[in-house]
């Protein structure tokens, strides 16, 4: 694996892990995205929050075949979370935060950048190995 592969796939682990803690420290903001038709917030916060963090050390372990089961699994977490990205999108509005709307939707797209990344650094083929 290349050097700035290796980095990248660190960076985004770092990223996942601090966003999956988050879930446990502010969950607030993560239950106030969540749409009012979705059962048992409360467990889907704690249930996303710990895919986030357990993909994140994923990608880090030595094993191949560990990085690309943790890719698999942020890729569909990253589905799964993106109906609570349309919603506060749609809201104009994150509880907790002062994110400007224009920001919101700016955030959907980003979504498949994290998905590309993902790819790249955890399923891109022998290159990822």
């Amino acid at each position: 694996m290349s050097a700035l592969r290796t980095g990248a796939r660190w960076l985004l682990a770092g990223f996942f892990i601090a966003a999956g803690a988050n879930h446990f420290r502010t969950p607030g903001i993560y239950l106030g995205m969540m749409p009012s038709w979705l059962p048992w917030p409360e467990a889907m916060n704690a249930v996303s929050g710990a895919a986030e963090i357990l993909g994140g050390i994923g990608l880090l372990v030595p094993w191949v075949w560990a990085r690309r089961l943790a890719g698999w699994g942020l890729l569909a977490l990253l589905v799964a979370v993106f109906p609570a990205n349309v919603h506060v999108a749609l809201q104009g509005k994150m509880p907790g935060t002062d994110f400007s709307p224009v920001v919101l939707w700016w955030r959907l797209p980003f979504q498949a950048v994290f998905m590309g990344w993902v790819w790249w650094v955890a399923l891109g083929g022998k290159r990822a190995r």
